[in-house]
């Protein structure tokens, strides 16, 4: 049966396993030139396989505003994660300043049908040239 508010699911973490930074330039952006590319990994370190069926990501500028990105899945894909095991991919954030964060967290099934949540921990963008 699935649980009606998503829980926080032990033993589930997620690391930032690299950051690269990309200028962009006027013809391959929209005012936002700063890309910030991102390698993460979500670990599962419990006793349950997981469903990674969504993620929410605040994405923070440095003029004090916020862009909120809710979608399905994972980069088109919807994994599942055994105890053991994780799952690795890599995305990108554009923003229109130099700096900035991002913190979120991904949304999930677990084995026995619990919906379930873990925390995307928030990390700095910074552009270096």
């Amino acid at each position: 049966m699935s649980s009606p508010v998503p829980i926080e699911m032990p033993g589930l973490r997620v690391t930032l396993d690299r950051l690269v930074y990309r200028h962009l330039s006027p013809e391959e952006t929209d005012g936002r030139e700063h890309a910030f590319i991102y390698f993460l990994s979500i670990h599962n370190d419990g006793d349950c396989a997981v469903t990674i069926r969504g993620r929410k990501w605040v994405v923070s500028h440095a003029d004090g505003t916020q862009l909120v990105l809710e979608g399905d899945g994972v980069v088109g894909k919807t994994p599942t994660i055994k105890p053991g095991e994780k799952f690795s991919y890599n995305s990108w954030h554009a923003l229109p300043t130099a700096r900035g964060s991002a913190t979120g967290a991904f949304l999930g099934m677990d084995a026995q049908g619990r919906r379930v949540f873990v925390r995307i921990p928030e990390f700095p963008m910074q552009a270096t040239r």
